[in-house]
């Protein structure tokens, strides 16, 4: 999950608060990686967070949501949590915790430690009284170091590492969406007239995505989305 900003003329729409002299709305989308196709899509003005966005989401039972430290709100995490469904999520630089256990790791695949732990900040244990997984990973193709937290104590620490660097893929979608989507026209100025586009949009890449599944061998795969700007709008 991750979001995406489209910048507009603040004085043709005014609703679309983003700074003093831009405005800009903000696309909020929810990557399904076997697809991959957006599954969930919302779209706000340009000073809407991030994690205030997993107040709309619908959790599903048994899903691994894998987000970057902009989704970190732990009371909002515990929900998710809650619901039976698992994270996988950055861990912020200040973060403050204890460690109750270290477990062994291969050096050898990237990893460097996997811990279990409780936070000890001033408020975050009241927010997320559960212990949490912390496993610390090292990239060596993106010469990266990744520290990420987990509510799922099952998959081994490795795949753990594995499934948050598949969140790279909601950076290509979002790149893809930019270099061949080119709006010409919205509906209106409203903020529904606006929205209009990107959820047409939506609906293009699933119908899209639909037919792929029965196309003969040698179709074309489900990131090329549209053949051309017409497919899409």
């Amino acid at each position: 999950m991750d979001s995406s900003t489209i910048e507009l003329s603040l004085s043709i729409f005014p609703w679309a608060k983003y700074q003093k002299q831009k405005g800009a709305v903000r696309l909020h989308t929810l990557l399904d990686l076997r697809g991959p196709i957006p599954s969930f899509l919302c779209i706000t003005d340009g000073k809407v967070g991030d994690v205030c966005i997993l107040d709309s989401l619908l959790a599903e039972p048994g899903a691994f949501y894998i987000m970057d430290r902009g989704y970190i709100d732990f009371a909002r995490l515990y929900a998710l949590s809650q619901s039976q469904a698992f994270f996988v999520v950055r861990a912020r630089d200040n973060m403050k915790f204890r460690r109750l256990y270290s477990h062994s790791v291969d050096r050898s695949t990237g990893l460097r430690c996997d811990q279990t732990i409780v936070l000890t900040g001033q408020f975050t244990p009241g927010y997320y009284p559960q212990k949490l997984r912390r496993v610390h990973y090292v990239d060596s193709e993106r010469e990266q170091s990744i520290i990420a937290l987990t509510n799922n104590f099952l998959l081994p620490a490795l795949v753990v590492a594995q499934l948050y660097k598949c969140r790279w893929k909601i950076e290509l979608f979002f790149k893809w969406i930019k270099q061949h989507l080119r709006i010409k026209a919205f509906y209106g100025t409203s903020e529904n007239a606006a929205e209009k586009p990107n959820l047409d949009c939506d609906l293009c890449l699933r119908t899209r995505s639909n037919r792929q599944e029965k196309a003969p061998a040698g179709a074309k795969p489900l990131h090329y989305f549209a053949d051309s700007e017409s497919d899409m709008l």
